[in-house]
C-alpha cells in the first residue's frame, strides 16, 4: 500500500477514534469560573449594605441576622432556597473550598461565640471581602477575611452556586 493511502487510513481512523470516544464527566471538565448567578448574587448583597441588623430578620424591611441576609440573598438572586440557620448551611453537602481557591458567591462560616461551633456566616464577594450582618445595633457591611478577628474565627467555605440541585427550587 503506497505511503499516501497508509497516511489517508491512519487519520480516518483516528477522525473515526476522535469522533467515537466519551466525553468527559462533568467532574472532569475544567471549572470555568463563577456561573452567571454569582453575579446576581454579588449585586443583590451588596445592595443590601447598610441594612440594619435584627436578629431573625430576614428582609430588608425588617432587618438582617446573617443567616436571614444570605437566605435572603440567594433565593432572590439564585432562587435558591438555603437552609436558615448557618449551622444547617455548614453541614449542606456543598462543596468545600479552599481560602486560596473562594469565588464571589460562596459562603463563609465563622465560630464567632466562643462555642468553636458555627455561629456566624457570610457572602464572599472578592477580592478577600465578604458581606455579612454582623450583631445587633450595626448594619450590613462589608469585612475583610483577613482582619485579625475574622481570621482567627474562619472555619471554612462552602460553593452553593456550582450546581446545588437539592436547594434548587423550579
Amino acid at each position: 500500500m503506497p505511503i499516501q493511502a497508509r497516511l489517508a487510513l491512519a487519520l480516518l481512523a483516528a477522525l473515526l477514534a476522535a469522533c467515537s470516544a466519551r466525553s468527559p464527566t462533568p467532574d472532569a471538565l475544567p471549572d470555568a469560573g463563577p456561573p452567571p448567578a454569582a453575579e446576581d448574587v454579588l449585586v443583590r448583597a451588596l445592595g443590601l449594605v447598610g441594612t440594619p441588623y435584627r436578629w431573625g430578620g430576614n428582609t430588608p424591611g425588617s432587618g438582617f441576622d446573617c443567616s436571614g441576609l444570605i437566605s435572603y440573598v440567594y433565593r432572590e438572586a439564585a432562587g435558591l432556597h438555603l437552609p436558615r440557620s448557618t449551622r444547617e448551611m455548614l453541614a449542606m453537602r456543598a462543596p468545600g473550598v479552599r481560602p486560596g481557591a473562594l469565588r464571589s458567591g460562596d459562603l463563609v462560616f465563622f465560630a464567632t461565640d466562643g462555642s468553636g461551633r458555627v455561629s456566624h456566616a457570610g457572602i464572599y464577594v472578592g477580592e478577600g471581602r465578604f458581606v455579612h450582618a454582623p450583631s445587633s445595633g450595626g448594619t450590613v457591611r462589608l469585612d475583610r477575611l483577613a482582619d485579625g478577628y475574622w481570621q482567627g474565627r474562619y472555619l471554612g467555605a462552602r460553593r452553593v452556586l456550582r450546581g446545588m440541585p437539592v436547594a434548587r427550587q423550579p
